[in-house]
């Protein structure tokens, strides 16, 4: 795998055909680098290999962290055969053949691990088809997969299995990397010291890509040419960022966004919505985060704040990008600076829920209006106060089902222009008890 390594066998030139990040692949657990976590001494992993029992695996991390190559290597270390099989290209008969091989095995007294690749990919029912042989030892399941197992695997087989998180490899590992396949190669790479220190960035914490991208330096260096950072960003044009606009890496980012709005950070808010415009998230997807983020966080202790976040969406709509882009940092500023408020948020929800349990209940009769004869004799209207012609426009009348009873849901906060609606709700407050006492 891309982020290990380890000694290799093979002639000169079949090592040479190879791709780097094959050549450098470890034989060994002890030789594999950046999950410590796992393989160090205290590792997780180094703990289960003690015992006779490995017991099913779910591997997950992002690309180019060791997985296939882990999986691997516990088979060897554990005397299984082992079995690969990819979610992408394989379908039930591929599974019940595989599985007919583990039990044939198992006959003869050889254990099968069956290391399952974006295992995330198979459906429901071929993810439940393992259940059986995993139950009955026939197979030690080991998947690996990019995406969060709580979401994508079923709870059956994660309830089977232990999920082991394998962690983007950090400067320190793959600045080792770099210097295990100069090592290999028996030359340096022609960077100076900012250079390395940029593509360990563009790698982003994925080892098979600081090793493809080592072999894209040396095939593009002149003989005693070393590059400087802004050379290796023109030979290597970039590294699009690890992002799925449909998986974790959107969700990571849209809530990092998210929160450090809500916290006040305008700062990091304009780090995340710049980390999503360079992954290419759909800026009209950001706005319309934006406009939520001024509902859900800020609400009334500032109106503006969705009137702003508001136009800012139209403003990407109607410029395009990259015009429109700037309209939108300049909302997600304006909203994290804002005073921050939920108490709208809360109230909505709990007044849902009280529509929600108390059911079909009646509003008084004295609000509804009387358009026939047979509903005014239902005393449908009777006793309604026009507000605008009582004193101070306000009659102080109660509005809610005589079954519910009053209640209150909005509870604004004293800050931003919630004081003053505050105020206005204390002060309408205290003339309904007055006018409630003389009634």
């Amino acid at each position: 795998m891309a982020d290990l390594f380890g000694d290799t066998a093979g002639s000169a030139n079949s090592m040479a055909a190879r791709p780097l990040a094959d050549r450098l692949r470890p034989n060994k657990l002890n030789e594999v680098v950046g999950q410590d976590h796992l393989l160090g001494e205290d590792g997780v992993l180094s703990r289960l290999l003690v015992g006779e029992n490995l017991g099913s695996l779910i591997f997950w991390g992002p690309p180019g962290t060791g997985k296939t190559t882990v999986a691997r290597l516990l088979a060897g270390e554990g005397y299984h055969h082992f079995e690969q099989i990819s979610a992408i290209f394989s379908g039930v008969a591929d599974l019940k053949k595989t599985f007919e091989a583990a039990k044939m095995r198992a006959s003869n007294g050889m254990k099968t691990l069956l290391f399952v690749d974006e295992i995330h990919r198979f459906n429901r029912a071929q993810q439940d088809s393992f259940l059986p042989v995993m139950e009955d030892g026939t197979i030690v399941l080991v998947g690996a997969t990019t995406e969060n197992p709580s979401f994508e695997l079923n709870a059956a087989v994660l309830s089977r299995a232990r999920v082991l998180t394998f962690k983007p490899h950090d400067s320190n590992s793959l600045s080792a990397l770099m210097t295990r396949a100069e090592e290999v190669e028996g030359k340096p790479l022609p960077l100076d010291e900012e250079a390395r220190e940029v593509m360990v960035r563009m790698a982003d914490g994925d080892g098979r890509a600081i090793l493809t991208l080592s072999e894209e330096i040396w095939r593009a260096a002149r003989e005693g040419e070393v590059f400087g950072a802004s050379e290796l960003q023109d030979v290597l044009q970039r590294r699009a960022p690890i992002y799925d606009k449909g998986q974790d890496g959107h969700y990571n980012l849209i809530s990092a966004l998210h929160k450090s709005v809500r916290g006040s950070d305008p700062d990091a808010a304009l780090y995340y919505l710049a980390r999503m415009f360079d992954a290419g998230e759909d800026p009209l997807f950001l706005g319309r985060r934006l406009v939520r983020m001024a509902s859900e966080d800020i609400g009334l202790a500032d109106p503006q704040a969705l009137v702003i976040a508001n136009a800012a969406k139209d403003a990407y709509d109607f410029l395009g990008s990259p015009e429109g882009e700037l309209a939108l940092a300049q909302a997600c500023v304006y909203l994290a600076t804002a005073p921050k408020s939920n108490a709208l948020y809360v109230a909505f929800k709990s007044s849902a829920r009280a529509a929600k349990q108390g059911g079909s209940l009646p509003p008084p009769k004295h609000i509804l209006n009387a358009p026939t004869n047979l509903m005014k004799d239902e005393g449908y209207g009777s006793g309604y106060l026009y507000d605008h012609d009582q004193p101070d426009g306000f009659s102080g009348q109660d509005y809610f089902p005589q079954k519910l009873g009053r209640q209150k849901f909005y509870d604004p906060l004293d800050r931003g222009f919630e004081r003053e609606i505050g105020k206005r709700l204390e002060y309408w407050a205290n003339l309904r008890n007055e006018r409630n006492k003389q009634s």
